[in-house]
């Protein structure tokens, strides 16, 4: 239970746990909250691509203040990709640019290269993403057919394991840190396997301590007339981010 006055009174100051559906982007759920409630000061902490579900963790009012310290934590998705094809923005929602036959390449292999990527790399934003370059996001770049140099950068996977392979789509659960494009790795693995691949589905399980468990559907938040009881205060947030 929130301690904090009623939104249509003053801010609400804490989190919102978010289990967001696929479509709307995570600046459409900060807006739509922002407006239905009144609430002045709200972010999120950690973006999700439209076509991604699971955890969006929204801050409101002094919340927003713990946000660097939120899009810092671990992440934790489970997701799908299929090979054969590949997409220009490495995902469902992209183009398809290239087709190939996956049907000789083995569960093994796919373990094998899932595998290969535990551990610290150096991993390229794509060119359909929000990485700024010279102040302009990529996808806008990307948007009028233009390709520019990228700096990669570090990141870390913790656990990639293979749940299930049916030829041909991968499924998987994924542990990493901040800042690692989920799609990225599967096209990388696509290549190596040399039959490409693309993402069609990913779902963010959890943001370090925080779960998609306990959080509140999109849907069934719009239809609530306060947030009071759903937003997680701003000192119980804190001490999960010990």
């Amino acid at each position: 239970m929130a301690s904090q006055p009623s939104s249509l009174l003053g801010p609400l100051d804490g989190l919102l746990l978010v289990d967001k559906p696929s479509g709307p982007t995570s600046h459409d759920i900060v807006a739509r909250i922002r407006r239905q409630f009144r609430i002045p000061k709200v972010g999120h902490g950690g973006t999700l691509d439209p076509m991604a579900t699971g955890l969006l963790i929204i801050l409101l009012g002094r919340g927003t203040k713990v946000s660097e310290r939120i899009m810092g934590l671990d992440k934790t998705y489970e997701g799908v990709f299929r090979l054969g094809i590949e997409t220009g923005s490495q995902d469902a929602e992209g183009e398809v640019i290239a087709e190939c036959d996956p049907s000789a390449v083995t569960r093994d292999q796919v373990a094998a290269q899932m595998s290969a990527r535990l551990g610290d790399q150096m991993q390229t934003p794509p060119m359909v993403s929000a990485v700024k370059v010279n102040g302009v996001p990529l996808y806008k770049l990307a948007r009028k057919g233009q390709t520019v140099t990228r700096n990669p950068k570090l990141i870390h996977v913790y656990r990639f394991d293979l749940l299930d392979f049916t030829s041909p789509d991968v499924r998987f659960v994924l542990e990493c840190t901040k800042g690692t494009y989920v799609r990225t790795l599967a096209h990388d693995i696509g290549q190596a396997l040399e039959v490409g691949a693309h993402l069609t589905q990913l779902r963010r399980t959890h943001i370090g301590r925080f779960s998609v468990a306990d959080a509140i559907p999109f849907d069934a938040l719009l239809e609530r007339e306060s947030l009071e009881d759903h937003v997680l205060p701003l000192a119980s947030a804190l001490s999960l981010l010990v």
